[in-house]
């Protein structure tokens, strides 16, 4: 996975948020996304399902899943690279 695509997936979690006053570069790429790290909940984590699947063509299946693709977003950049069509 490129740090090309962990820029990218910063990005579309900036844009699809609509995060205002946070750069790319200020998101830690192994901070959790949840809790502690950027303290997101599960309607961002619906947004963000909704952003991949647009951006990427990637479909997080289920909840399960999800947990373990929005844990950081290396975890997320690796499911992208693995998964993009």
């Amino acid at each position: 996975m490129s740090e090309e695509l962990i820029s990218k997936v910063k990005q579309m979690i900036i844009d699809s948020l609509r995060i205002e006053g946070m750069s790319a570069d200020e998101i830690d790429t192994d901070a959790p996304l949840f809790g502690d790290g950027l303290g997101l909940d599960s309607i961002d984590a619906l947004q963000l399902v909704v952003a991949m699947e647009k951006e990427f063509g990637v479909v997080v299946p289920d909840a399960a899943t999800g947990t373990v693709v929005f844990a950081s977003v290396r975890s997320m950049a690796g499911y992208i690279a693995e998964h993009a069509q």
